[in-house]
């Protein structure tokens, strides 16, 4: 999947787009539902489809709080590449995209630079100066234009629909299984592997220390059976290597530390990953963070929460 980082990157002679617009923060199954109809879209209109999303996130610009994110924007093109989107478009918003009219934002990005033929939102999908435009004016807009708009109905989950903020909310409770339900895959965040202060090795359980992006979702505090993937590792060929893993998420509260990290131990593995780019994946959240009196019931619950992820994983 190409991926354009401005309006100009877009070349002059692009032909016809079907467009869907949203910041679509980890592509779950809710947004999933959008950006297959979309591709649908496209094929049949002989079309190419684009996803328009924004950098960096519009709260931050507009002084709103800015959520946690659920995932990197390359990891974002990734996903929205596997459904079959075929041109990514990352635009910079800035405050003068924030201040454009809808009537500007439909002009400027829609029928000037993408030729869309064909859009495809949520039901809820807002754009413009203070939100002013909804699909309601986006379809009267596109009678006019030549345009045609399906607002698609948010897909449900219990109670309330999938969204990204049922999903960050399920991942602070550390319900990460109901957040593996709503994103269609495992929850997972990423980062290089640095330096810690070295206990877990001494103890029998070496440990990698994930350096997690400020600005991302991470579960609750706890201890949760998963996996840690190396990129590009599997076979030499390219792809990963998935390993299980028993995985800490605190400020080790036994030693009496202050500073917040995420720690997997690979079962029955000491390997060198400084350096790397790993991924935690989260199957289960096993227990809460305990403060233990010592470092011998430490290791005898670290031995269990082994055990335990053990079985709930099963075979690599």
């Amino acid at each position: 999947m190409q991926r354009w980082n401005s309006l100009e990157q877009v070349p002059a002679d692009w032909g016809p787009s079907v467009v869907s617009i949203g910041v679509y923060d980890g592509v779950h199954l809710g947004h999933r539902s959008i950006l297959e109809r979309a591709v649908t879209a496209a094929r049949d209109r002989a079309a190419s489809s684009v996803v328009v999303t924004f950098d960096p996130h519009p709260a931050k610009v507009v002084g709103r709080p800015v959520p946690l994110m659920l995932g990197s924007l390359h990891q974002r093109a990734q996903l929205l590449g596997e459904l079959g989107i075929d041109r990514m478009l990352v635009l910079p918003f800035t405050r003068e995209v924030s201040e454009w009219t809808a009537e500007e934002f439909v002009h400027r990005l829609l029928v000037d630079t993408l030729h869309t033929v064909h859009i495809v939102v949520g039901e809820n999908f807002r754009f413009g100066h203070r939100q002013a435009g909804d699909v309601e004016l986006l379809a009267k807009v596109g009678d006019e234009l030549g345009f045609t708009v399906d607002a698609v109905h948010l897909l449900g989950g219990g109670d309330e629909p999938v969204s990204s903020t049922w999903i960050r909310t399920r991942i602070a409770e550390g319900d990460v299984r109901a957040a593996a339900e709503g994103l269609g895959r495992l929850y997972s965040v990423g980062g290089p592997v640095v330096r810690g202060n070295g206990r877990g090795r001494p103890m029998g359980y070496p440990t990698a220390n994930v350096e997690v992006p400020e600005d991302t979702a991470v579960p609750a505090d706890g201890v949760y059976a998963g996996w840690l993937v190396r990129w590009g590792r599997e076979g030499g060929k390219g792809g990963d290597d998935r390993m299980p893993a028993a995985i800490s998420i605190g400020t080790n509260p036994t030693f009496d530390g202050t500073e917040r990290r995420v720690e997997a131990y690979v079962l029955d593995a000491d390997l060198d990953l400084y350096g790397e780019h790993v991924r935690v994946e989260f199957t289960e959240r096993l227990r809460g963070m305990v403060k233990f009196e010592g470092v011998e019931p430490l290791i005898e619950q670290m031995a269990d929460d082994v055990r335990r992820t053990r079985e709930l994983l099963g075979p690599a």
